[in-house]
This record gives C-alpha cells, structure tokens and sequence, in this order.
C-alpha cells in the first residue's frame, strides 16, 4: 500500500510517498498557512488516490503557543485557588539566575475565576455551589481545574457542564479529561494550554482534514508528542498533546534507521533551518518524560525526551557590542531565508557552509545559491569560526542527553538528518569521541519518513498517591511513577513483578542509595495502547563510498565528510561513516 507522510518545519515542508518500498520525496517553503504547505507538499510528491495511510506531523500548536496566538481564555478554580496560575511553585523563573522573568500567563488575572465547593483527598469538604460560577465574559476557550480532581472528578465535571450549557460556542477542558495527575500547579498549567491552542489547531487540523478530502487521501493521522500518531479529531480536542509533534516524527525516523543499521544504542541529531532536535536512543527507541516545559510552561503529558536549541541551517549571524560572533536563536526563516537565497535575506550558517565548499552551488529543488550575496552578508566574518560557534551551542545540547545524564556518548552512534545535519555531523561526533556516524538517505526528510513507520498511540495515566503494599491488580505493561513516602519527587520504573525491588535497584543507581526499611509510594501508573505501524521496506536508490574530505548530495540534504572518516552505504540506503 501506498503510506504517506508530511512534516512542517519551520522553514520547509517535507513529504515522503513509500509506494512499494519505492521512496519518493519532496521538499517545498512553508508558508503562513501551514495547511497550503502540506497541500502542497501532497501535489509536489505525487500522491494520489491510491494512498491508504496518511501521517502528518505540525508546529502550528508550538507555534501559537511560543508567538503567543493562541485563544482568549479563561480559567475557572475553586474559591481562594483562583490565582493559581499566576503564584506558580516560587517566585523566580529560575533559582540561580535572579533577574529571569516568568513568562506572562496565558491567562490574565481578570479572566481567572473561582467557583465555591471543595474536594480533599478523602472526599467532599464543601458541596459545589454552580450559583457562584462567575460569568467567562467574552472568553473563546475555558480551562477548569479544581482540586483533587485526578481522584474525583464530579465537582469539575458539574462545573464544565454549566459552562457548556451557558456558553455553547466556548471550547471548554476540564483538567481530569486531559491530564488527570496530582500536583496543581502542573496539571492547571497544562489544562490552560490545551484550552489556549484548541481554537486555533482545531481549525488548522479540519481545514487539513477537508483539504485532504478534496484531494482524495484519508483523514491524517497526527503525530503525538509521545511519539505516535492519533486521528485528526483526538489532536484537535487536545492540542496539548501535539506540542513536540514534528521532532517526535524525527526522533522515530532515527530509531528506524538505528535499528535497521545493526545500532542499538544511538543519537537522534536533527538540525533544520530554525532549530536542533537531540534525543538519545538506548535500544534504539526514545525514552519518554511525563512533563516537558513548552515556551516556560510544563506541560504535564507524555512526551518523547528531546532536548531543543535554537541553531540551525538558517540561524543568523551577527557580531556583538564586543565583536563576539553570535549565531541564533533568531532564524531567517523560509522568506526571506539565509543570503545565499537571494532574496535579501541575512547571514546565517547555511552562508558559512556554502562559502566553506560545504554545500552545492544548487540545492534540491532547482535553488541556485547566491555566493556573491553570501560573502557580502558575512563580510569581515570567518566563516569557519561560525561554524565553530553554532558547532559548540549543539555540542551542549547533546551533551544534556548523554553525559550530563550518566551516559557516555561514545557508546552510541549519531543518526544526522534534517537539512543541515549530515554538515555538521562529523565534527560533532569527533568532539564526543562517537565512532560512527548515520546519515540516511532521506536525512532531509526523515521527519516525514519516521511519520510513515509510525504507530498509532494511546497514552493513560492513573494517579494513585498511595502505598504501593496496598495496591493490587496492576497492569502487566507500562511505567509506575514510584517515591519513598515523604519525597517530593518519584522515579519512573518498568511494570514488572517484583516492582518494590526494581525501585530500591533504580534509587540505589540514580542517587547511589536505597533503604528497603522505607515505605514506597505509588504515585502513578501510565499505560498506552499501540497499534504498530506499518512494516516498512527500502529500496536503495543510490550507493555511495566516501573518503573524506568529499561532499556528498543526497535528496534534500548535503553531508561533509572530514579528512579523517569514510563509509559505504548499507542496504537501507544508510551512509555508514566511521573514523
């Protein structure tokens, strides 16, 4: 069957049709309207009506969310907890770094509510009272969040009722529908967010949905931050769920490519036009995190563990008051793009690489590139020391994933994609002492090509809070988030007999003690249901043999290859380079 799979970035959109294990791609700028890109991505690739499944992955909740473009909300709390979002857990953004803001709320103290009635962890301590509900105003969307909710969710349910009843055109979340877990602040955190983006993804996925219809193709499935993908509708109820959509795409690709490459243990490296997307792979999957924070917010949902820094193809590049060469997180974006572009754009990385020899005099898609522009942009600027300064901003970010996580990195391979990836790859793994590097084939595309392999995820957590000697029945798949009663914090460990052991065993190796005299609590139990996805084959449409230093063209990406590495490509379609 014919699989489909489009990914919008910040600065292209990419498409991947795997026809008979035959891969066609394509690569076109995304515009203002994300919808028109994937569009336009389905025409650029071919697809047509023999598609069976279509996988897309967006940045339009990310980018509502971080550019602040998101609905008029509203937020609804007991009586006396009404300001919740505003105290948050203290009064710094940071511990050490005393003059950094929070960021605003997304709801402003005027439109934050409480309603009278109050649940304890034993039961009700005060009956609801919907009389006192106050009036939303002119709010577009309604987060409601009360207390212990995770454990009984009657008083919130009343309470969203009412407010469906009253304003019937209002997207109202209450937070047991979309993160039932303990800790306040979190979860009244992540119910705002979700009911912020919900107009606006809501209207971009079914635009989407209609847009595929008419052309022909199913309804998309959307990549889940959690690293599936779920129907159009789901996405759309929820769009908290989607914030890591397109690197999560990404980071599956990786592990596809890792697996099939004979690595188990590797490095997802996703450099775009915009950002770096790391995330380590043991075993060749993505662990995954309970709670990311997304533009200074957490958002309590599963989520794939990726780690981004704003350095990528089309990073720019500007001196400082001191004559220090800095480079990002601001991007040129798709328009006007770097200089080389010629269309005004300003200086970047991708200008850098091309005045090294490391790029092509045209890319994918028939761009020619502006030398002249680029050396004219980056006038009394090396471009080999840019090179360096985006080089060290990405080696942090790898070295959060690994080392500063107790693992040694150069027990791992590095899987290079996205656009400018396969560039920097090399120096990267040199810095790390990584032995080998991975530069698929469809390195430019592999977001959409780890979309078309991807499963289809439901996550669910329960939320105990309670001894873990007491609990019985639990599910033999899935995670318990477990504690020593008295923490404040609780570790994540496998379901698996003998649960109280694996703790004690996963405490001693994180904190380097365990005290098995001590009570365990059971904060939480999470489960998914995955339906796998589709058994993919390759055919290889190029092989390659390299002896740096050489550079090599592949579909929608160029790799550098050093003095020092060389490699053949496997029968996937993989570029194994090794030192």
């Amino acid at each position: 069957m014919a699989i489909l799979g489009v990914d919008v970035g910040g600065t292209f959109t990419d498409a991947v049709l795997l026809d008979g294990g035959r891969v066609r791609t394509a690569k076109v700028p995304t515009a203002a309207r994300q919808e028109k890109s994937v569009l336009a991505a389905v025409r650029a690739v071919g697809a047509g009506g023999s598609v069976e499944r279509f996988a897309h992955g967006t940045t339009v909740a990310t980018n509502a969310l971080l550019e602040r473009r998101g609905a008029r909300t509203a937020f609804v709390g007991n009586e006396g907890f009404e300001h919740l979002l505003h105290l948050r857990r203290q009064a710094r953004a940071h511990l050490y770094r005393l003059c950094e803001a929070h960021p605003q709320p997304l709801v402003p103290l005027e439109r934050c509510h409480g309603v009278r009635g109050r649940l304890g962890p034993g039961g009700e301590l005060e009956p609801l009272d919907l009389d006192t509900l106050p009036d939303v105003g002119d709010a577009e969307a309604v987060a409601v969040c009360l207390l212990f909710s995770f454990r009984d969710p009657s008083h919130e349910s009343a309470v969203a009722a009412e407010l469906r009843r009253r304003h019937p055109g209002v997207y109202v979340v209450a937070s047991h529908e979309v993160a039932p877990e303990f800790r306040e602040y979190e979860r009244a955190s992540t119910t705002a967010a979700d009911a912020y983006l919900a107009p606006v993804a809501a209207r971009y996925l079914r635009a989407l949905a209609a847009g595929a219809r008419e052309a022909g193709l199913p309804e998309p499935l959307v990549m889940l931050s959690a690293g599936g993908v779920a129907p159009v509708e789901a996405a759309a109820a929820h769009p908290a769920t989607i914030l890591v959509s397109g690197p999560a795409a990404g980071v599956v690709g990786a592990g596809l490519v890792a697996r099939r490459a004979g690595f188990d243990d590797a490095i997802a490296f996703d450099m775009g036009g915009t950002s770096t997307d790391v995330c380590l792979l043991p075993g060749g999957r993505a662990e995954r995190v309970a709670e990311r924070v997304v533009g200074g917010f957490p958002i309590r949902l599963p989520s794939l563990d990726l780690h981004t820094v704003g350095a990528g193809g089309g990073s720019l590049v500007r001196l400082d008051a001191g004559g220090a060469i800095r480079v990002g997180p601001e991007s040129a974006g798709a328009h006007p793009g770097p200089a080389c572009y010629g269309a005004g754009g300003g200086a970047t990385v991708t200008d850098a690489n091309l005045l090294l020899g490391r790029l092509p005099a045209e890319l994918p898609g028939g761009l020619v590139l502006d030398r002249d522009a680029a050396t004219a942009a980056l006038a009394g600027i090396d471009p080999a020391a840019v090179i360096e300064v985006v080089n060290a901003e990405m080696l942090r970010a790898l070295r959060v994933v690994s080392v500063e996580r107790g693992r040694d990195p150069r027990d791992f391979a590095l899987v290079a994609f996205g656009g400018a990836g396969p560039l920097h790859a090399c120096a990267l793994a040199e810095e790390l002492g990584i032995e080998a590097v991975l530069v698929p084939e469809a390195a430019g595309v592999l977001s959409a090509l780890g979309l078309v392999a991807s499963d289809e995820r439901r996550d669910r957590v329960v939320t105990h809070v309670r001894p873990l000697a007491g609990v019985r029945d639990l599910a033999s798949e899935g995670e318990a988030d477990l504690r020593y009663r008295g923490q404040s914090f609780e570790l994540t460990v496998p379901l698996q007999p003998g649960l109280a052991a694996a703790f004690h065993r996963a405490h001693e190796e994180r904190y380097g003690y365990a005290d098995a005299s001590r009570e365990i609590e059971l904060v939480a139990v999470r489960t998914a249901e995955v339906v796998p996805g589709p058994d993919i084959s390759l055919q290889v449409a190029s092989c390659y043999k390299v002896r740096g230093p050489e550079l090599v063209e592949l579909p929608g990406a160029t790799c550098w290859v050093p003095d020092g590495w060389h490699g053949e490509t496997n029968g996937d379609g993989t570029l194994v380079l090794t030192r």
